[in-house]
Parts: structure tokens; sequence; C-alpha cells
């Protein structure tokens, strides 16, 4: 069974800094690319980065570009968010999701469905100005 946990969520001002992390069992962690969304209270959910299963290349929303950095260590069946930067209009619910196909490749972040693969509870985080 897999099981997708993240954590790391939390309140901060507009400025500050969070990581999430999200750790998964019961699936090849190396041979899957890894992602993270967000769903805002009236908005869609969106995608937000996308890491290969060796971390070598990663994609992210235009809206996150150059504030937050996707990871990951899979020696420890861990990703990581890093978000810097933060401003009132990131607060969401954030979603970590393994993706349900080996090595599958993505060129834009707008090509991760809802059928991506296996998601977590969520962990939410709230910005405030």
């Amino acid at each position: 069974q897999v099981q997708v946990v993240e954590s790391g969520g939390g309140s901060v001002q507009a400025g500050g800094s969070l990581r999430l992390s999200c750790t998964v069992s019961g699936l090849p962690f190396g041979d899957r690319g890894m992602a993270w969304f967000r769903h805002a209270p009236g908005k869609e959910r969106e995608g937000v980065s996308w890491i290969s299963w060796r971390g070598g290349r990663t994609i992210s929303a235009d809206s996150v570009k150059g504030r937050f950095t996707i990871s990951r260590d899979n020696a420890k069946n861990t990703m990581y968010l890093q978000m810097t930067s933060l401003k009132p209009e990131d607060t969401a619910m954030y979603y970590c999701a393994a993706d349900k196909k080996y090595r599958r490749f993505f060129t834009s972040i707008t090509d991760m469905r809802a059928d991506f693969g296996y998601w977590g509870q969520g962990t939410e985080v709230t910005v405030s100005s």
C-alpha cells in the first residue's frame, strides 16, 4: 500500500519561509517523479513543482519560480519544497504526489493532471500580509 505523508506547513508572514517535506512508502521512490500541487479556496488545484526520479530535472509554475525550490533525497524516500519570499497568494493546501508511472517525464507543469498518481492528505500553508 502506497503512503504519502506531507509535513511542514504552517502560518507565516509575507516574506517568510517554510519547508515542506513529503515521505513516501510502498513504491520504488527512486524510479518515480514527484510533484507538489496546491489548492487555494475558490481556485482550481494547480501544479507547483515537479522533480524527476533522480532529481536531475525540475519544472515549476511561473508564479513560484525564483522563490520555491523542489528537491529530493532518494536515500530517505523524501521530497522537499523550500518556499521563500512567501506571498499571501501562496496561501493554500499543499499536496505531495508520487507519480503512478515509472520514470515519466514532464516538460510543462500544466501537463500534470489530477490522475498524476498517489496523493497525500495535504499540509496547510497560510501567509498573512
